[in-house]
């Protein structure tokens, strides 16, 4: 497996156990723009409390640093902001798995969520303006220019995102009408 690809170690074992996922973050946004290194994986899983056993069985512990089902269960049932990291052992490759909650973003993204081929498999992945909308939330929240950068190769790539009505809706929704200007500055 390539090493740009480590994240097919997480997608396979949720797509096997049936847990309805989607690809965020960085690794979106390089799948969108350009390429660029990074450490971990983010994705969205889509798992209630009573899930936690599925993704424990997922990701055994021979393979897999993954936290016990009671913790996953915890975090399942925050409304908002559930959290847990899986961790390869053999690469040291991390997934930070968000839970959807009732985060209504997540459920918007998860609607309009692309399929796309990775060699021979077939991955979900966030769609654009969702990717767009959550780097202008970390942007505001940290100021990392690293956001920003990826949204203008994102842009690079897709030119057309900038005219999304839906785009421009999230982003008043969300209050980030400043950050897109900044964001969209140096296209």
């Amino acid at each position: 497996m390539q090493a740009t690809n480590l994240f097919l170690l997480f997608t396979r074992r949720l797509n096997g156990a049936g847990i309805p996922h989607m690809i965020s973050g960085s690794t979106a946004a390089i799948l969108y723009g350009e390429p660029r290194l990074t450490n971990d994986v983010d994705m969205i899983v889509f798992v209630k409390r009573g899930d936690a056993g599925r993704v424990v069985d997922a990701f055994p512990l021979s393979e897999f640093y993954c936290p016990p089902e009671e913790v996953i269960a915890v975090e399942a049932a925050r409304a908002l902001r559930g959290h847990f990291n899986i961790i390869h052992h053999e690469t040291g490759f991390k997934a930070d798995l968000y839970l959807s909650g009732d985060d209504p973003l997540h459920a918007w993204g998860l609607a309009r969520a692309r399929r796309v081929q990775i060699g021979e498999e077939t991955v979900v992945v966030a769609p654009p303006e969702y990717v767009i909308v959550r780097k202008l939330e970390y942007f505001r929240e940290g100021h990392s220019q690293k956001h920003l950068n990826d949204i203008r190769a994102m842009l690079r790539n897709m030119p057309e995102l900038a005219a999304s009505i839906e785009l421009k809706e999230l982003l008043a929704e969300r209050g980030l009408a400043e950050s897109w200007q900044i964001a969209v500055c140096e296209v």
